[in-house]
């Protein structure tokens, strides 16, 4: 009979080890992620490979424990917890809950104590015990029933060691390893030792003598008089050293082993949560099969439309009602695909669906007329999909008015899911017809055309109905919280403006891109053949595992970091080895131009579309839960911009033809400009009424230095600095970026924040008025709520913290940004210029401009971006002229 199995998981140790291993990942609204992805990657592998039936993971707790009472400096050297990392526990442990993983902490005690007391008790109900960690304390733990997993450097990979192990591989029994501790110390926890003691002479000292009052007990017959007077001198610290190293096996549990069965995983909270923090690799990790499924089908009455009497009665109840909600169903992934079907309601009435392919040249025209009609309101749910094909197929949308999506985006920009399932469910309670489980993913997915036509009827009727009576609902909350502007005039007519944007595109130079490919195609290949003369042989340069066998094992650099198949080789290790050797800058040489070629180069031919040879990206208004715009297929915000290859690919975009150019217009330093409008703040005000460099500035009051003494690298450290600040970054954070110490950041943060205090004031007003109302607000009202700000969880509330101080500026600025899109589109098209709005990457729009327009343009360009609000300083909008994007930077 197989014994049942326990495993003990040291939480707060990997944790650690993942936040340290993994980069700093965040989602979409800006919360930390890597220590519980880490972790939870590692529980899922070590899981499936030991199917324990017990799971415990245990966590350190704030506050002191049980050592600090023998000795007050214990752990006193190490720095504080990142907020970054300490923000992540609550979300593990909430995570761990619903995986039915029972998680302990204790007042007095930490992780290893509750893992060693927990451990024995499953010893003497004969299970079969697992410890997994990342610390080595855990050793003198081994028994014959118990084995500790310890993690290698990083995560991905275990190490194994039982009580045979141990005493084959370090000559001693696993407890004595406690006395090894008393001598040598621990730097880490601030455990002193003997002064001079390592862990080879500890080691050697504990073989010979069994333990540290062997140790005393023979002091005269130790060799070496320097290490004897350090003994003898020390005597009272190793006791002590080795009492603080030792895990205590008898902390008095509030609960029993059978609270440690894996319980039942509540997998629908789970795909939520999943979800939300965006850990897609993990929802296939989920027990689907948990979930509860609604088998009920609701009809939903809609009519098709056949007969020209019909759609020109759908036409007067339109121009009666003055009022319709519509959808178009198309086939999305083709950007010149007619649309399939047309679902109309006017408001109050009944549904009608019309397929175009069915309707004759006069039918037609009527069902345009009707979306061109100016005394027809529209209301829609993704409108921009459906005002794109409008235009595609030559009709001009007129007063779009509502679109659900966008509504719910303004009311909940933290809501990812704004689809009329969603909504529905949100609103009504209610559910409708499984479109997504309909058409399948990836190969299986099916066109809409292969639908069955009673699905489409009952889809498209659910839809209409949805938004009808979701727009009441909406505006009153929207007005409610004085949003009106906000989806009035900018989000509503935003609509509009990037479904032109998408429509028109923006061309690309095929052949500036073989020019390119095979300028980096030809360099690659000078590349690989002097790697391969540097390391002595051929070898798969595509292939990490075949590059650290030469790294490591032919040219015999020093390893930094091992993975589950070999050796890393990521960015991180190369970096660190640099001037190790010749062939480590050609390698990232090589890697950098592989990764442009293929995702830059050849990427970007493959989006070009055929027919107008432009590359129609997609504009996403409702992503950000700051307010700003993202693109997507390709996301043209991510083009490389430090190197110059990344530049260079900025050539293939180019105007249409000669007669036309590129102008960029680039806010100048709009947040801080913002920081300073909202804060108040005199210097920072001085700085940009009297048009001086801010971050000049910055490091002339932090540093201390007069501003014609100010070098570079300052001002680089001072720039650091000022987005720090704006993006409420931790010390932790500015220490990596800029390469300093943590001590030293926060030392500039507060001498930042001395010589602008009014940001300091701002700053804390945010928080203190985000608490009061639950929310923050930017300029024109756009709202975020902060519920973390009411959290008792310091670490929760701390992230919340962060938001309130940085929402109000990042969306100010998406705020103004998206003002200025919508009065210079206006502009263009009321003067019926032939220059038009064509991309906006981040600060900047581009204009495809005439050169007969040019000059009255850059005009309107400039005053229309500047004025788009008034603020206390002057918003600057610097305007570049060029024959292609690259010019214009």
């Amino acid at each position: 009979m197989n014994k049942e199995k326990l495993m003990i998981i040291d939480g707060s140790s990997l944790v650690h080890r993942a936040f340290y291993a993994l980069p700093l990942l965040t989602t979409k609204g800006g919360v930390f992620t890597n220590g519980v992805y880490g972790f939870l990657t590692m529980l899922y592998r070590i899981r499936e490979q030991e199917k324990p039936d017990y799971i415990c993971v245990a966590f350190d707790r704030k506050g002191p424990t049980i050592r600090h009472k023998e000795y007050s400096e214990y752990k006193g050297t190490r720095d504080k917890t990142p907020s970054e990392l300490s923000q992540q526990f609550p979300i593990l442990k909430e995570i761990l809950e619903h995986l039915g993983i029972k998680t302990v902490d204790m007042d007095d005690y930490e992780a290893d104590d509750i893992a060693g007391t927990v451990a024995r008790l499953g010893e003497e109900k004969d299970m079969e015990v697992l410890l997994v960690t990342g610390d080595k304390d855990y050793l003198q733990l081994a028994t014959d029933m118990s084995q500790i997993l310890i993690t290698k450097k990083g995560i991905s990979e275990m190490e194994t060691y039982d009580k045979s192990r141990i005493v084959e591989e370090y000559g001693i029994e696993p407890k004595q390893f406690i006395d090894v501790k008393g001598l040598m110390g621990d730097k880490s926890d601030n455990i002193p030792g003997v002064p001079g003691v390592g862990e080879k002479t500890a080691l050697k000292l504990v073989k010979e003598f069994g333990d540290i009052e062997g140790v005393y007990d023979n002091i005269d017959s130790i060799s070496g008089k320097k290490l004897k007077e350090k003994l003898v001198e020390n005597k009272q610290v190793a006791f002590l050293s080795r009492k603080l190293g030792e895990i205590v096996l008898n902390v008095p549990l509030d609960f029993q082993l059978t609270d440690l069965l894996v319980g039942e995983e509540h997998t629908a909270k789970l795909k939520e949560m999943y979800e939300e923090l965006e850990f897609k690799s993990l929802l296939g990790k989920l027990h689907m099969e948990n979930m509860e499924i609604e088998d009920e089908v609701v009809e939903y009455g809609i009519t098709e439309m056949r007969d020209p009497e019909e759609i020109r009665k759908l036409a007067d109840e339109s121009k009666k009602s003055g009022k319709i909600s519509f959808k178009i169903l198309t086939e999305e992934e083709y950007f010149r695909e007619k649309p399939v079907c047309i679902g109309i309601k006017p408001m109050g009435m009944k549904s009608r669906l019309v397929y175009l392919d069915r309707l004759g040249t006069e039918d037609t025209e009527i069902l345009k007329n009707i979306f061109e009609d100016e005394n027809i309101e529209k209301s829609g749910l993704d409108s921009k999909s459906d005002l794109l094909k409008t235009i595609q197929i030559g009709w001009d949308l007129k007063r779009l008015v509502f679109d659900a999506s966008i509504a719910e985006y303004i009311i909940n920009p933290s809501q990812s899911n704004l689809s009329v399932n969603k909504l529905s469910e949100e609103y009504f309670s209610e559910t409708g017809p499984d479109v997504e489980g309909e058409i399948g993913k990836g190969k299986n997915r099916k066109m809409f055309r292969e639908l069955e036509s009673s699905f489409i009827e009952n889809y498209m009727a659910f839809i209409l109905e949805k938004i009808e009576k979701l727009e009441p609902l909406m505006i009153d909350i929207i007005s409610e919280r004085e949003m009106d502007q906000l989806f009035r005039e900018i989000e509503m007519p935003l609509v509009e403006v990037l479904a032109y944007m998408e429509y028109y595109g923006v061309k690309v130079d095929k052949k500036e891109l073989d020019v390119l490919g095979k300028e980096f195609d030809t360099e690659i290949k000078e590349l690989t053949d002097k790697i391969f003369s540097l390391a002595g042989k051929t070898f798969n340069l595509n292939s990490p595992k075949q590059i650290g066998e030469v790294l490591f094992e032919d040219l015999e650099l020093p390893v930094i970091k091992k993975t589950k198949t070999g050796y890393s080789t990521n960015a991180e290790v190369l970096e660190e080895l640099k001037g190790e050797h010749e062939i480590i800058e050609k390698i990232l040489r090589y890697r950098q131009l592989v990764k442009l070629q293929s995702t830059y180069i050849e990427g970007l031919k493959g989006m070009i579309d055929e027919n107008t040879g432009r590359i129609h990206t997609r504009f996403n208004q409702t992503v950000t839960s700051t307010g700003r715009i993202s693109s997507t297929e390709p996301n043209l915000q991510n083009i490389p911009i430090r190197t110059e290859e990344g530049r260079l690919i900025r050539k293939a975009f180019i105007a249409q033809t000669p007669d036309y150019v590129f102008l960029d217009g680039d806010y100048s330093q709009i947040e801080l400009r913002l920081l300073a409008h909202i804060s108040s703040d005199p210097k920072m005000m001085d700085a940009f009424i009297n048009n001086e460099d801010i971050h000049t500035k910055t490091a002339a009051e932090v540093f201390g230095y007069p501003k014609d003494e100010v070098t570079s690298e300052l001002r680089y450290k001072a720039k650091a600095i000022n987005f720090s600040i704006i993006y409420g970054i931790s010390d932790f954070s500015l220490s990596k970026d800029i390469g300093i110490s943590r001590k030293e950041a926060r030392k500039y943060i507060d001498s930042y924040f001395e010589n602008y205090k009014e940001v300091k004031v701002y700053m804390d007003d945010a928080i203190a008025k985000g608490k009061e109302n639950g929310y923050v607000e930017t300029l024109l009202n756009r709202r975020r709520y902060v519920p973390e700000l009411a959290s008792r969880n310091y670490n929760i509330r701390s992230f919340g913290e962060r938001v309130a101080m940085n929402m109000p500026i990042q969306g100010s600025a998406a705020d103004i940004i998206k003002m200025a899109m919508v009065k210079v589109f206006r502009s263009l098209r009321d003067n019926k210029l032939r220059s038009r709005l064509i991309l906006t990457i981040h600060d900047e729009l581009i204009i495809e401009a005439h050169r007969d327009e040019v000059r009255t343009v850059k005009k309107m360009m400039k005053e229309t971006m500047e004025n788009a609000v008034k603020l206390q300083v002057p918003l600057k909008v610097d305007i570049l002229e060029g024959e292609s994007w690259y010019e214009t930077k």
